[in-house]
């Protein structure tokens, strides 16, 4: 799960760095629009997956309190 959603992170990271510099929302232009389904369900994925990583940030300070 972590390296699932850490995937997701990086296509969103990279996604967002494309639009940034090439105005070029890849997925997009690989899913049909920014309003299709497809496009939607990978936008909500990237999204879930940030938020799920938001524990990463927490997990080393818990292991290390632990000790």
């Amino acid at each position: 799960m972590n390296r699932l959603a850490l995937l997701l992170v990086i296509i969103g990271a990279l996604n967002w760095g494309l639009i940034s510099l090439f105005r070029l929302d890849l997925v997009a232009t690989l899913f049909g629009g920014t309003y299709s389904y497809l496009s939607r369900l990978v936008y909500g994925l990237v999204g879930l997956a940030g938020i799920y990583s938001i524990t990463f940030l927490f997990r080393d300070r818990e292991n290390r309190e632990l000790s």
